[in-house]
């Protein structure tokens, strides 16, 4: 089983909850709507849900997260596991086509209804973005939910409820999905991976568990960190910053998305810094940076830092206007190197 599935209840506790109240009351809807913003674990909430049905211990959903039966070893067993990648044959895992969810996606998972489970005694169906729904198979796949097969349970994924037709929506029941706070996010990604030196700047930046995953996975990001890096530990010397700006920073900052997280990963070193200028290293997101910090730290004052971060913060604003982008980044870090000590 994914280890992120110990933390659901945490993240989501309400949700949770439930969840385990229909399945220990037997009160069990043919149809439910999970639906949040992007990136609040209904997806990982879908899967042990899934897990919950078609596991051959009938065990209830908490047991299965809070690994309460190892002698059934349910942790490891093939059914989970299939869950998990996918595979299960009475689990059917529904993605937009393009764009949209065909009305042709919709009818063949008509077929499937018609059937009898194959292993289990329930069939479960997960559609992911339920938004991107066209009309048409809209309109099939309300026939479903307007006459539920026995024994099958359909679970719409949706960060747009607002985007779905109203008779779906009247047929479904609706399961809300809160926001995730920084560290539930970043205690998601360390357990999907991420280490923990890293997984609190990118829940910091991105703010929802599927955006950070990408984040994370994405090579550029890991080179645009080590060049902001490069950046600053320069910023006591106008020309050597200078000469990352033109060698490193502009070949690999080219659109002004790239630029702005950029200069967002340097803000938060310099806010970093004030965190240990005022003794809250507790809240400092760049962990493996901090032995490259404290050095700065008898060099420069609380209101010096402030200043510093308001640089940065008008260079981003600037972004929004034409102006010549590496004009900008060599102006920046003159004024960045201002003052500033590195030792």
């Amino acid at each position: 089983m994914d280890n992120t599935m110990q933390t659901l209840s945490s993240v989501q506790p309400s949700v949770m909850e439930f969840l385990q109240k229909c399945i220990i009351k037997n009160r069990m809807a043919h149809a439910y709507l999970f639906e949040g913003e992007r990136g609040t674990a209904k997806t990982e909430v879908a899967l042990l849900f899934a897990k919950s049905q078609l596991c051959p211990q009938k065990l209830s959903i908490k047991e299965i997260e809070k690994h309460q039966a190892p002698e059934q070893e349910c942790v490891d067993c093939y059914v989970c596991k299939r869950v998990d990648q996918l595979n299960h044959p009475d689990l059917f895992y529904i993605v937009p086509e393009g764009l949209s969810i065909k009305k042709e996606q919709i009818l063949s998972l008509q077929e499937e209804f018609r059937k009898k489970a194959v292993e289990s005694e329930r069939k479960v169906y997960i559609l992911t973005e339920a938004e991107k729904l066209t009309n048409s198979s809209a309109n099939s796949l309300l026939k479903y939910l307007e006459e539920p097969h026995e024994g099958t349970t359909i679970i719409l994924l949706s960060s747009a409820i607002s985007k779905m037709l109203p008779t779906i929506l009247s047929r479904c029941q609706i399961i809300s999905f809160k926001p995730l706070n920084i560290d539930n996010i970043a205690n998601l990604l360390i357990e999907k991976g991420v280490p923990s030196t890293k997984a609190i700047l990118i829940a910091s930046i991105k703010r929802n568990l599927e955006d950070g995953l990408l984040l994370y996975q994405n090579e550029w990001f890991g080179t645009a960190q080590k060049i902001v890096e490069k950046i600053f530990m320069r910023l006591d010397n106008s020309a050597t910053s200078i000469l990352a700006i033109q060698e490193d920073w502009i070949p690999h900052f080219k659109e002004r998305d790239q630029i702005d997280l950029g200069l967002e990963l340097l803000l938060y070193m310099f806010r970093d810094i004030l965190y240990l200028k005022i003794g809250k290293e507790e809240s400092v997101v760049n962990k493996e940076l901090i032995h490259l910090f404290v050095n700065v730290l008898p060099f420069v004052s609380e209101s010096h830092i402030a200043q510093k971060m308001d640089v940065i913060l008008k260079a981003r604003k600037k972004l929004s206007a034409n102006t010549n982008q590496q004009l900008l980044m060599e102006q920046l870090v003159i004024e960045l190197q201002e003052g500033f000590v590195f030792v």
